[in-house]
């Protein structure tokens, strides 16, 4: 039962009684896993160019944007970095006073390496009178690591890693935000603009809005062209309502609590754009000048064989809306859709022609995206699968470890085995061969969501998380993965990340 309280907490956030309704619902029945045809490999739809086809898809990119189109790169870069310190923030902890483990004798020994040395040196000189190397030689290490973590020093424990200084250059450091500005006019860049939107947190906005102020202009000089620049928010709509443990609304003071629905909620930021073609790419991906070659030979080439695919969809569509077609167009079609968009249907061949057109419609006349992969090297997080839909089809798609049947040994060996990696680096078509902009929610798939347990005040509670963004957010796309170089892989998980020789 709701009381008023609630529905003005609702209407407040623009959630309907009947969300609340569905998400009590998802907490009783849960999600079913996924029926798993296979891992996705290079024999079974992983696409691997040969240098040649990546010449000619580089060449497809540079003549769609020079054709007028809109592009923009979309960096996903909300929360707080704190997991990133977490080994840090249990040294300041710890019952010792030097550093012990592996992980701090490393963070103590690369100290100078790191891109924000100059600044962690004046805030320990203004804080303690001394500089790191000072602090240091009188055995004050948390001293130093108080200097990086807290709020009268560089507050690193609580900004967003967007903001956090990567990466030194001669003339100064620079923040992941900054890699992106760059990285977006080496292959997003058209009509003498490059266009890039951030999804930020309420508490940071302010924050990354002045950065830009006060960077914008030494990159529009130094790369001669325009920025556009825009930020949003994970919208309050997209909140789930946290559940006790016999599924009933969870309350905190007689007041319904709520939490944000992960990072499949951006499918409504992403919606927002307005762009022809939009890259995905997380905050903590970048690299240094020197190592950006292979980033952006590879983002377009995968923009090509994006931009190439939907041209031929785009011709079919037209034929198939036109009705000048033969019954060998359709078998030209049906060709297309299962060897160049992996979605297949095994009973395709007995559907009478009129059939056929209904169904190769629908699976054309959708968003579409062509996925990098990476050779697995044991990272955790989701991979390519072949998977099965609810109309019977198998398509592509991104899962997520929690959407494995973990009692099903077959697809716990699947995805031990499975030779790839998502590091979520995706180019998305997102308009019809009208020009009009598909309405993205409606491509998500609602039973692909995540039951997970938290507390609060020191009570149990389960929270609900949205399908991902790149999981069931985008499941009813056309998906195409292609296999791209491992060195445009290295995320920032740790602080110790930035010693790698990637980051220096």
């Amino acid at each position: 039962m709701l009381t008023a309280e609630d529905k003005a907490l609702l209407a407040e956030k623009g959630i309907t009684e009947a969300q609340i309704c569905a998400q009590l619902q998802s907490f009783k029945n849960g999600f079913s896993f996924l029926r798993l045809k296979a891992a996705a490999s290079l024999e079974n739809g992983i696409l691997a160019p040969s240098e040649k086809e990546c010449e000619h898809y580089m060449e497809v990119w540079k003549a769609y944007k020079d054709g007028g189109k809109s592009v923009c790169k979309f960096v996903p870069a909300s929360g707080a970095a704190s997991r990133m310190f977490k080994n840090m923030f249990e040294f300041l902890d710890a019952d010792y006073d030097a550093p012990s483990t592996d992980f701090e004798k490393a963070f103590f020994a690369g100290i100078h390496r790191f891109a924000f040395y100059d600044a962690l040196d004046a805030v320990c000189v203004k804080n303690h009178g001394g500089g790191v190397d000072a602090l240091l030689a009188q055995g004050k290490y948390k001293a130093v690591v108080g200097c990086m973590l807290r709020p009268e020093g560089l507050n690193y424990g609580q900004l967003p890693k967007g903001l956090l200084l990567f990466h030194r250059y001669t003339e100064g450091a620079r923040t992941p935000l900054e890699e992106h500005l760059v990285e977006a006019t080496l292959y997003a860049a058209c009509g003498g603009k490059a266009e890039v939107h951030f999804t930020v947190s309420a508490e940071h906005k302010e924050l990354f809005r002045a950065l830009v102020q006060e960077k914008l202009p030494l990159y529009e000089k130094a790369y001669h062209l325009t920025y556009h620049v825009t930020f949003s928010e994970q919208k309050a709509a997209t909140d789930t309502l946290a559940a006790t443990m016999d599924n009933e609304p969870f309350r905190v003071d007689g007041k319904l609590l709520f939490r944000p629905g992960g990072h499949g909620a951006l499918i409504e930021n992403l919606n927002d754009l307005q762009a022809d073609v939009i890259f995905v790419k997380n905050i903590d991906n970048v690299v240094p000048d020197r190592l950006k070659g292979d980033t952006v030979t590879y983002k377009q080439v995968l923009a090509g064989i994006l931009v190439d695919l939907q041209r031929k969809a785009f011709a079919y569509l037209h034929k198939l809306d036109s009705g000048e077609y033969s019954h060998s167009d359709i078998e030209e079609i049906i060709r297309f859709v299962q060897q160049n968009l992996y979605c297949r249907r095994e009973d395709v061949k007995e559907l009478e022609d009129a059939d056929l057109v209904i169904y190769l419609r629908k699976k054309l006349h959708r968003p579409m995206r062509v996925c990098g992969v990476v050779r697995n090297v044991g990272e955790p997080g989701g991979g390519p699968f072949l998977a099965y839909n609810s109309d019977g089809t198998v398509s592509l798609q991104i899962l997520e470890s929690s959407q494995i049947d973990t009692n099903n040994p077959e697809y716990v060996a699947m995805f031990k085995n499975g030779t790839h990696f998502n590091p979520v680096d995706l180019v998305c078509a997102v308009k019809d061969y009208k020009g009009n902009k598909f309405n993205l929610p409606d491509y998500v798939d609602k039973n692909t969501g995540f039951i997970s347990y938290k507390s609060k005040n020191g009570k149990e509670l389960k929270a609900l998380e949205l399908p991902g963004l790149w999981n069931g957010a985008m499941s009813d796309w056309n998906t195409v993965f292609v296999e791209v170089s491992l060195s445009t892989f290295n995320p920032v998980k740790t602080v110790n990340d930035l010693l790698r020789e990637q980051h220096q």
